[in-house]
């Protein structure tokens, strides 16, 4: 009985704390971000098939809500053009031998939001990213895997920010065309 009497107030005393810190976050209007709520009711995406980008940008899209996707230019009401995606791999640093010691990767992408009539809603953007990654030729196969998963994160990291950019912009309202 003794033991529980010590016990209990440290474990209300806790309970107390994590409620109070659940009220401060609530009140501070936090909130998940959630899907992207892209203003138009369809779209066409026009990377190229091959393009791992553009395959996982649809597939999003298509995920993320009310917008279509369409195979067909002349049936979306926004086309998406991209206008550029380089992919790049620099040497950043090399040892005293030459050899090369770090690498940076860039992804990036410069795309237009616009519709059939020429109307801009979005003008050309682009969007930049970069991942340092060390080498080592000890273990290739390793830093292949690397390089390839931070690949990957850089294109999930685009197009969310692709996504962001869509829901942003006022359907009412192009900028130019």
């Amino acid at each position: 009985m003794h033991l529980l009497s010590q016990l209990l107030p440290k474990a209300l005393s806790r309970v107390l704390l994590g409620a109070c810190c659940l009220a401060i976050l609530a009140g501070c209007g936090w909130k998940l971000r959630g899907d992207a709520n892209i203003p138009f009711e369809t779209i066409y995406i026009g990377f190229a098939t091959s393009s791992l980008l553009g395959n996982e940008l649809k597939r999003t899209v298509r995920a993320s809500g009310k917008t279509r996707v369409v195979e067909a230019a002349k049936d979306a009401e926004v086309l998406l053009t991209p206008l550029a995606e380089p992919r790049d791999k620099l040497a950043l640093s090399v040892n005293s031998s030459g050899q090369i010691r770090e690498y940076q990767l860039r992804l990036g992408l410069t795309f237009r939001v616009h519709d059939a009539q020429g109307r801009v809603y979005l003008p050309d953007t682009t969007i930049s990213l970069t991942r340092d990654v060390s080498f080592n030729e000890t273990q290739i196969l390793a830093k292949e895997y690397e390089e390839a998963l931070l690949y990957r994160d850089m294109q999930t990291d685009m197009v969310q920010q692709i996504l962001r950019r869509l829901a942003a912009i006022d359907r009412n309202r192009p900028v130019g065309g």
